[in-house]
């Protein structure tokens, strides 16, 4: 069967980019990386997919003039590429309704909280200042609404006493490391479908519990 073409957005260092590359790296896995576009010249996550042998295009959006002519800008040059799925990986980029539309259920995110809690730029802070005892991160379809859509895949962490938003940070960034290549996975295989605006997964599911402080 064909792996599934996909296109990466990014706009800095790429450390999901890196993920998803190192996955892709290996035959067996369902799709492969295609392209990998950045907003921003110079960004480092586009030497990462160069070095892995990756096409890479730069689509600056200081270029253009509003939101929908750039939008136009990356589309254009994502089907020139063959891409049939998208992952944004740390594009910092709000995309407009008519963009997601034109990628309904082709699109998806990564965020570092447990949605839809602490949605926004600031999700360590917001949610050590809540006080919870686990957080993580969640792969996620993508809808108009910010840091919104079907959620695919979660990992949770626990909370530290002694954690900042460095430290929690760097724990769930591992965990997004593990869940963008297998959400990647489950949609490549055909496992994953979006129904009434949930994701039904065939297959087994987790089993075991995180629980903090330990009993």
């Amino acid at each position: 069967m064909a792996r599934l073409k996909v296109g990466v957005l990014v706009s800095g260092r790429g450390s999901n980019l890196q993920a998803l590359l190192d996955s892709a790296a290996d035959p067996a896995f369902p799709a492969e990386i295609a392209l990998v576009l950045s907003n921003v010249p110079g960004a480092f996550a586009l030497e990462r997919a160069t070095k892995a042998g990756v096409a890479t295009a730069m689509v600056d959006n200081k270029a253009y003039d509003g939101r929908a002519p750039f939008e136009e800008a990356v589309h254009e040059t994502l089907t020139a590429h063959g891409v049939e799925f998208v992952c944004l990986a740390g594009f910092m980029r709000l995309l407009t309704d008519g963009f997601v539309n034109r990628w309904h259920d082709r699109l998806i995110n990564i965020h570092p909280s447990l949605l839809p809690s602490f949605k926004g730029a600031h999700a360590h802070r917001d949610a050590l200042a809540a006080g919870v005892r686990l957080s993580g991160c969640t792969v996620h379809y993508v809808r108009p609404a910010m840091d919104s859509g079907p959620i695919l895949v979660q990992a949770a962490v626990p909370v530290l006493g002694n954690d900042d938003e460095s430290a929690l940070g760097a724990r769930v960034l591992e965990q997004e490391h593990r869940i963008y290549p297998l959400a990647l996975r489950l949609i490549a295989e055909g496992r994953a479908r979006v129904e009434n605006e949930q994701v039904i997964i065939e297959g087994p599911g987790a089993t075991g519990a995180l629980v903090n402080p330990a009993p």
